[in-house]
């Protein structure tokens, strides 16, 4: 993981023919493990018609999560999680020394905010046992009406990513153009 870093991205939309709601999520598209799906709540799901501003942050955090209904309801405790001195670049882990049983995740922590928002979970980790999460900052954005702030991803997301991105490798700043093509349908994510 490299040294935390930030990133704001515009999205804007002029003249698109129809309200569209975008989620933009830092998932794989096989989906392994049950994720939140999302990132910090400025880049959760956004109705766009006009411009939508989302920020992340590139400080991981671990955290105790709550998780009622198959929504993520709260972080209890965190851990910044500081760049490696040893280990293999893009793997967090983190052991439960609790005693108990916990729900844990990874999560993104905003400057300012006390506690993470999750993005990665982890259910009924047992006391003495580790997980681990590979991490790249790979932002995908997906079109979709289904899609609710809080829940947990369980599985694939049904719809293709109308546009990939590795925000490490973005400017601190960058517009884009949400575009909506009629005859066919389709949308795309263009740099302003």
């Amino acid at each position: 993981m490299s040294r935390p870093f930030i990133r704001n991205l515009t999205f804007q939309s002029n003249d698109l023919s129809k309200e569209a709601t975008i989620m933009l999520a830092l998932i794989n598209g096989n989906l392994k493990g049950p994720l939140r799906g999302l990132l910090p709540d400025s880049l959760e799901g956004q109705h766009i018609r006009e411009d939508g501003r989302a920020t992340y942050t590139n400080q991981l955090a671990f955290s105790k999560t709550q998780v009622v209904n198959g929504n993520v309801i709260s972080a209890g405790t965190c851990v910044k999680i500081n760049p490696p001195q040893a280990g293999t670049s893009g793997v967090l882990q983190a052991v439960n020394k609790t005693g108990a049983v916990q729900d844990l995740a990874v999560g993104f922590l905003n400057k300012g905010d006390l506690m993470p928002t999750p993005a990665l979970y982890f259910n009924e980790v047992g006391d003495e046992s580790s997980v681990k999460a590979q991490f790249t900052p790979i932002l995908r954005v997906y079109i979709t009406s289904d899609f609710q702030e809080t829940a947990i991803l369980r599985g694939a997301i049904d719809t293709p990513a109308i546009w990939t991105q590795d925000l490490a490798a973005l400017a601190e700043n960058t517009t884009w153009n949400l575009k909506h093509d009629t005859a066919t349908g389709r949308y795309t994510v263009v740099q302003a």
